[in-house]
């Protein structure tokens, strides 16, 4: 398995400084990750650091917890766009989801797809799976299915459990084909990597990228 592009190369920490944002760059661009994920004030840098490669560039939207107001992450997407991030990652509003108001969800993300898919960009939708029931996971890729977002993404990494196996598996079994999956939250293996996957996630969000790749080649995989 290629796991590398798979990989969304992720650096969302506060205190990341211009030269770490330039060596995920750099790592992504060696070991051919799909993306990098890097906070909005880094997207113009890390796009022009990665002019010429096939990797994308990612960032967040509402993070890490998702209670913005909408024209507030309305004006993130604007700003991110306009720096040049091919994908936008926007983490709901667990609020109004707890409160089952579906209306404002659907009021929050409808502004976001359209801005982006009109330019040409991706939208990944991060739900906190780790936090929730199933049934409130069924509802959100109901929810979103219908907003017609690119991606349903686990986790941000911020809650107290990531990605799983399971969740993965109860989103592709309520998400049509044409909506992927991305795992994120706590991959710091090729071995668990590899289960999300097979579970059905077509991206993973990863911090521990290069430990990943380089220990699927130790243990003699294709891991780029």
């Amino acid at each position: 398995m290629n796991i590398a592009q798979y990989i969304d190369h992720t650096l969302l920490k506060p205190t990341a400084t211009s030269n770490d944002i330039n060596q995920l760059c750099e790592e992504a661009r060696n070991y051919r990750f799909a993306a990098v994920c890097v906070p909005p004030p880094c997207v113009s840098g890390a796009k022009k650091y990665l002019t010429g490669s096939d990797v994308k560039v990612a960032t967040v939207i509402g993070f890490p917890f998702g209670y913005s107001v909408p024209a507030a992450k309305l004006a993130e997407a604007e700003q991110a766009t306009a720096d040049g991030a091919d994908e936008l990652d926007v983490v709901i509003n667990l609020v109004a989801l707890r409160a089952a108001d579906t209306a404002y969800l659907t009021a929050e993300i409808e502004p976001i797809v359209a801005l982006a898919h009109q330019n040409g960009r991706l939208v990944k939708v991060i739900i906190e799976s780790g936090i929730l029931t199933d049934a409130e996971i069924v509802v959100c890729c109901n929810l979103y299915t219908a907003a017609n977002v690119d991606f349903v993404k686990t986790s941000t990494g911020y809650a107290e459990k990531g990605a799983s196996v399971a969740a993965v598996q109860l989103m592709r079994q309520h998400l049509p084909s044409s909506i992927q999956i991305k795992a994120s939250g706590g991959i710091r293996t090729f071995e668990f990597a590899q289960e999300l996957v097979a579970a059905g996630a077509t991206r993973l969000g990863c911090s521990a990228s290069v430990a990943i790749v380089t220990g699927a080649k130790a243990a003699g995989n294709s891991g780029y």
